[in-house]
């Protein structure tokens, strides 16, 4: 099978983001074909038209990093009920200026995790709505809403329950077939 590099955007700003340690899972979880490369959005600036003519370096870097990748995969947490500033600020920047949309036609998937029941739902339920509209083909099965528990997940991403283990490995796997079947439509 054929290999992605595939970026991975945590939507979170905090040094010790829950969200940071599920990619840090999900890294070492991705099975062979998928190259997992951060693309990192602490740097950038509030977006403003005004930098439309003249891009900082910083959402350069992000539009590049973007253009490296056959898919994009965004673990986000949920910041009251909705999408991170941060990430929708990113995604704001990724499709800008007008006829440069990072995520036009871009393979894509979400997850997320948090402490409560319900995972990161209500911010993906957002964030899907965001990315329609950027044109992003997004793995629409399974969804993953994670419930984060320390017992699970340590710092250093390793996983220790067999069955959070097989959820994430299998979501990786669903993710790697969408994009090899998107990256395919578009040859």
């Amino acid at each position: 099978m054929k290999s992605y590099r595939i970026g991975y955007v945590v939507g979170s700003l905090s040094s010790t983001s829950i969200n940071r340690v599920l990619s840090r899972a999900l890294v070492g979880l991705a099975p062979p074909e998928l190259e997992l490369v951060e693309v990192p959005i602490r740097d950038l600036p509030l977006y403003s038209q005004d930098y439309d003519e003249d891009y900082p370096a910083p959402a350069r870097a992000l539009k590049e990093a973007l253009a490296a990748t056959d898919g994009v995969l965004l673990v986000t947490p949920e910041y009251n009920r909705s999408i991170p500033g941060c990430l929708k600020n990113a995604l704001d920047w990724a499709s800008r200026p007008r006829g440069t949309n990072s995520f036009d036609s871009k393979p894509t998937a979400m997850i997320g995790t948090t402490m409560g029941a319900i995972g990161t739902a209500l911010a993906q339920r957002d964030l899907r709505g965001v990315l329609a509209y950027l044109n992003a083909r997004q793995l629409a099965q399974p969804e993953a809403y994670v419930r984060y528990s320390r017992e699970v997940f340590a710092e250093d991403g390793s996983v220790s329950q067999d069955s959070m283990r097989g959820f994430l490995s299998s979501f990786l796997e669903a993710f790697r077939d969408h994009v090899a079947r998107e990256t395919a439509t578009a040859s």
